[in-house]
């Protein structure tokens, strides 16, 4: 069994084995956000707003497309944990396999899906015609590198549930490397605009999905994976999609929420178009560094839920809360006040700047709210918890969001941007509140030895 990688979430002090967990992940998801953040800096640069429009508007959309078939590895890496901390080997190599023939069905599904819908839902979003044809070129492309996306993510989950985050951070900034020389290569060279940060993109992806899959192929441990044995368990299916299928619910229902919101910005025009795609992406920095912690939560209490550890649940639920917030608390004053600095990274244009400002204020500001949001999420999904953070979630920071954009929102003089990004940090407070109520009542169903 690996012991390089590989992290005993059931014994010792919990803090130091959290960091060792979350800084790598934290690092990886930071550089990939970095290397998609290439792709828009070199479309703002070399191709101009129209271009740079067309790249940014299409997150929302990407988001709402995977992110149920995302969340189906939330169940795999739950049910990885605990099996790996129960140490049963024969569950753990048949959910793995299932896991993994899985990702395969969704990626093809998103793949078939994508390249033929996403033209007709860009319509429905009310994207402006100048921006229209290049994002569906975009999207089209990136699609089709659906399978490579899918493989990729559940197989790094498989590794985070037996707390190896460091062998995806490498595979990860290897392709991304990749990535970003693909990207200067196929627009300053082949001067393929957004066709080339679509193909660098695909590219990438199948390079990091398939060094993922070669490690574990490799793996000395309970969780090496086998070729030959790909197949769908059907006990351990119905398992996975329980606690899989909420979390992908919730996080595609986000997304609807964030589709409608981008629907908003859409009709402000291409300079706020710009500006929003521009601040989107370095706030997402902020947000998957904090997500860290949410994905430590679910590894973390899971595997002391599998080895019947329950005298350590408050303590991880104490401990990844604290270092959420303070994460927040300094990356998000960080971007705050380097914001100008930041965002002209992407465009030279003052007015684009001055819209993407608007937005990093409002939401980076208190953005340790979502990350706060995030780790309850985590900590109750980690109980085996799914449906219920799903619904408060829900009704929460997605109901409470669109009723703000068509009442509020829709009142002459509050018409703007700015109330338009002030549905974010009134949402995530009132959800994060309920969100620790159900885990108060959740942990007493739990003995405290």
């Amino acid at each position: 069994m690996s012991k390089t990688y590989s992290i005993d979430m059931c014994n010792g002090s919990i803090l130091p084995k959290l960091l060792k967990f979350a800084i790598p992940l934290m690092c990886s998801s930071i550089l990939q956000l970095l290397f998609n953040a290439a792709d828009v800096v070199v479309v703002g640069q070399c191709c101009g707003d129209n271009s740079l429009a067309a790249v940014g508007s299409t997150t929302s959309l990407i988001n709402l497309l995977t992110n149920l078939f995302i969340g189906l590895s939330v169940g795999a890496n739950v049910l990885v944990a605990r099996y790996y901390g129960a140490k049963e080997k024969k569950h753990l190599h048949e959910v793995i396999h299932t896991a993994v023939a899985l990702s395969l069905i969704s990626g093809v599904i998103l793949t078939i899906f994508g390249v033929i819908f996403t033209r007709k839902i860009l319509v429905w979003m009310q994207t402006p015609t100048d921006v229209l044809d290049l994002a569906a070129v975009y999207l089209r492309i990136y699609f089709s590198g659906m399978v490579a996306t899918m493989l990729y993510n559940f197989c790094s989950s498989i590794l985070r549930a037996v707390g190896d985050t460091k062998r995806p951070l490498y595979y990860l900034l290897f392709a991304g490397v990749v990535n970003v020389v693909l990207n200067l290569f196929f627009i300053i060279v082949c001067h393929m605009d957004v066709a080339g940060v679509g193909l660098a993109t695909v590219i990438s992806q199948f390079i990091s999905a398939g060094l993922i899959v070669r490690c574990l192929m490799r793996e000395q441990a309970p969780y090496r994976l086998f070729i030959r044995n790909i197949h769908l368990y059907t006990k351990y299916v119905g398992r996975i999609l329980r606690i899989g299928l909420p979390a992908g619910l919730q996080g595609t229902v986000f997304s609807l929420s964030n589709v409608v919101i981008q629907s908003s910005i859409n009709s402000f025009g291409a300079v706020v178009m710009a500006g929003n795609a521009a601040a989107g992406s370095v706030e997402g920095f902020v947000y998957m560094g904090m997500n860290a912690f949410h994905q430590a939560a679910v590894s973390f209490v899971s595997q002391n839920v599998g080895a019947g550890r329950f005298d350590r649940i408050n303590k991880i639920a104490v401990r990844t809360m604290l270092c959420v917030i303070v994460t927040g608390v300094v990356m998000g004053g960080f971007t705050v006040l380097l914001g100008p600095q930041l965002l002209g990274f992407y465009t030279k244009e003052a007015n684009v700047i001055d819209v993407g400002m608007t937005r990093l204020k409002i939401v980076c500001g208190v953005y340790f709210l979502c990350g706060m949001m995030d780790v309850m999420v985590g900590i109750l999904r980690g109980l085996g918890y799914s449906v219920m953070p799903m619904i408060v979630s829900l009704i929460g920071a997605c109901g409470l969001r669109l009723v703000w954009i068509f009442t509020i929102f829709q009142i002459e003089k509050y018409h703007t941007p700015f109330m338009l990004y002030m549905s974010y940090p009134v949402t995530w407070t009132i959800t994060v509140i309920v969100h620790t109520i159900c885990f108060l009542i959740v942990r007493r169903r739990y003995p405290k030895q």
